[in-house]
């Protein structure tokens, strides 16, 4: 019966929080082997289990473990390291992969008795302090060291020049998740830790990987890092990391290949030989094969890898990349950041080549691209955007009212309000989401037919886009504008689209034209415009209605400000808008060529015939015959 099921369920769940809170008052006892029996109790039930973790957090016996490190920490006599030792490993399991955990010890301030067990006299409780230190330093929210500051280069020495490898490796990740800065990459290396960091690659497996990790860190962009580098040792240092990528160990070889493209991508001079280029790229590819973490991270390296590269990306075109990283992406079950990672190699693959297009387009990549735009990682519908992005000019044959409805354009549509709610992911997270999915819906809007069109403008509300055209990120309003844009291409019929709404779309264009925070977003909105004002005469006075009101109030119309640009591709955008408002075969061209004239737009037109940028000059040539055909001698 369903309800004797029902409540055989609820017994076993309080029998399980009894035998939870039961650990509460033995790790506040008075007796070091009852608390240290709990604490390997609570180890073993938390290790792996996110829920038992979260669940152990909620009946706050985080502040209870932490009480006993607080407690202990400063005794260096070895009378409580198994407490020391197992209270740190469960700090330690807390933090594993977990940054609901992470915040849970840091906010019970476990965080300086960690640190203050690296001095500890017994290295089993120094192994211990430094393995859990390690587990909080995978996440994001692990504290972050300022090297300016003298005490804690310092710090960072001492854990580097440890001979105990868990410590080595603390502090290549303490380097990892705290230098960002050029300054604080120059301190490291004239502290020494570069040369430090290259001895270690001679050392044990975990040094090596340490210091690889921590290398790439220290000479990302900075060229002066990546040349002392190069040419420490006489060129030894980066003859063994090449060696490196042959390495046993697929990690290692991982890691070697990252630290060669972080050089390369930083100083295009060195590693130009095409023998390490298709070196690492059938690496790279190989090590997708890896079940675990490094098959995981293999494709966000190869990304990088061939990122803006045109050559490289035909060298992996010819290693049939497309064919295997679709032929991994096939297999399912896969781990979100795994398919993250396969999409945005995808992604860059596509994004210069049409052969890598037309490739991935005949193995029918597409439907797992769009399935990726509705999977509930935000990193996942993110890579998926930037993907189709990137294919979408070549998908014209594709772009039919049915399919785009309901296979594309609603996904997309979707993600421009997507809600990203994963506590790991930042607001930066929902703006990307939201660009790369009009990048996209703008590249298919620009392929679309009118029926397309109306099927795509369906799908979006006129008021979202008008939100869109305003966003507070610059990048975003960008690609609004160009969506309009693209949407208002063509016949009169698809210029009402801004109409919409009481021409919501068309009055925020105008009101953003006004204060424009960078020239790009100026160039597609002139071009909106442009495109209205290609219509008729209803088209054209609404155009006219957002240049000329500013003006009647006493203010410059932003016009002038545009044809004064130093961007001649703004400047065309602009004249190319006067010369659809003044042909001479439409009846209202005169009416407007006089406000033109009272706002100032039409002497600004003439003081540009000996404009700098040719294709500026022709256009203003074809503005001023229009003039002339329309002047009954006033203008």
């Amino acid at each position: 019966m369903p309800t004797s099921a029902s409540a055989s369920d609820s017994s076993v769940a309080v029998s399980a929080t009894l035998r939870q809170s039961d650990l509460l008052p033995r790790l506040a006892s008075s007796d070091g082997v009852v608390q240290v029996k709990a604490l390997r109790e609570l180890k073993n039930r938390i290790i792996g289990n996110r829920t038992k973790k979260l669940s152990f957090i909620k009946l706050g016996l985080v502040p209870a473990v932490a009480d006993i490190l607080a407690s202990k920490a400063d005794a260096g006599d070895g009378r409580y390291s198994d407490l020391l030792i197992q209270s740190a490993a469960v700090v330690g399991s807390f933090a594993c992969g977990f940054d609901a955990g992470v915040q849970a010890v840091l906010d019970a301030g476990v965080f300086p008795s960690l640190v203050r067990l690296l001095s500890h006299l017994d290295e089993k409780v120094v192994d211990a302090g430094a393995r859990s230190l390690r587990m909080i330093y995978q996440s994001k929210l692990a504290p972050k060291y300022d090297f300016l500051q003298q005490k804690n280069m310092e710090f960072l020495l001492s854990l580097l020049n440890s001979e105990n490898e868990n410590v080595t490796g603390l502090g290549a990740s303490i380097i990892m998740h705290s230098c960002e800065t050029v300054a604080e990459q120059k301190a490291l290396c004239q502290a020494g830790v570069l040369k430090k960091l290259i001895s270690l690659l001679k050392g044990s497996l975990s040094q090596r990987d340490a210091s690889l990790e921590s290398l790439a860190t220290i000479i990302k962009n900075n060229v002066e890092a990546v040349s002392e580098f190069v040419g420490s040792d006489s060129g030894r240092a980066l003859r063994s990391v090449i060696e490196l990528t042959k390495d046993r160990y697929p990690r290692t070889r991982l890691l070697a290949s990252v630290c060669l493209i972080v050089i390369r991508n930083t100083c295009p001079c060195y590693l130009q030989d095409i023998g390490i280029k298709t070196k690492l790229v059938y690496l790279l590819l190989e090590l997708h094969d890896d079940p675990g973490q490094v098959g995981d991270e293999a494709s966000f390296a190869f990304s990088t890898l061939i990122a803006g590269s045109e050559d490289l990306q035909k060298l992996a075109f010819e290693a049939n990349a497309i064919d295997k990283l679709y032929n991994h992406l096939q297999k399912g079950a896969l781990h979100p950041k795994r398919v993250e990672g396969i999409l945005l190699a995808m992604a860059e693959l596509c994004s210069k080549l049409d052969s890598c297009r037309f490739k991935f387009i005949s193995l029918k990549a597409l439907d797992l691209v769009i399935n990726g735009l509705t999977q509930d990682s935000a990193g996942v519908r993110a890579a998926a955007c930037i993907c189709l992005k990137s294919v979408s000019r070549s998908i014209k044959s594709l772009c039919a009212g049915d399919f785009m409805n309901e296979m594309i354009v609603i996904p997309l549509v979707q993600l421009l309000d997507d809600s990203c709610t994963s506590v790991q992911l930042s607001k930066s997270m929902d703006s990307d989401l939201r660009l790369n999915a009009l990048w996209a819906l703008r590249n298919l809007m620009f392929l679309a037919d009118s029926a397309s069109k109306e099927s795509i403008f369906g799908e979006l509300e006129a008021s979202s886009l008008a939100s869109l055209v305003s966003d507070s990120e610059p990048l975003v309003q960008e690609q609004a504008l160009a969506l309009v844009r693209n949407l208002v291409d063509g016949c009169v019929n698809c210029i009402e689209f801004v109409f919409a709404e009481n021409g919501i779309i068309l009055d925020a264009v105008g009101r953003h034209l006004q204060s424009i925070p960078k020239v790009e977003i100026g160039i597609q909105g002139m071009y909106l415009l442009c495109n209205v004002a290609s219509g008729n005469e209803f088209h054209k006075e609404a155009v006219m209605h957002q240049l000329v009101p500013q003006a009647e109030n006493g203010t410059q119309s932003f016009m002038i400000k545009f044809l004064q640009s130093s961007d001649s591709q703004l400047r065309t955008a602009a004249v190319w808008t006067i010369i659809n408002l003044t042909f001479p075969s439409v009846p209202g061209a005169f009416g407007r060529l006089v406000k033109l004239r009272n706002t100032g737009i039409i002497s600004q037109v003439k003081s540009m015939v000996n404009d700098p940028c040719l294709e500026v000059k022709l256009r203003i040539r074809t503005a001023l015959a229009q003039f002339m055909t329309s002047d009954d001698g006033s203008i």
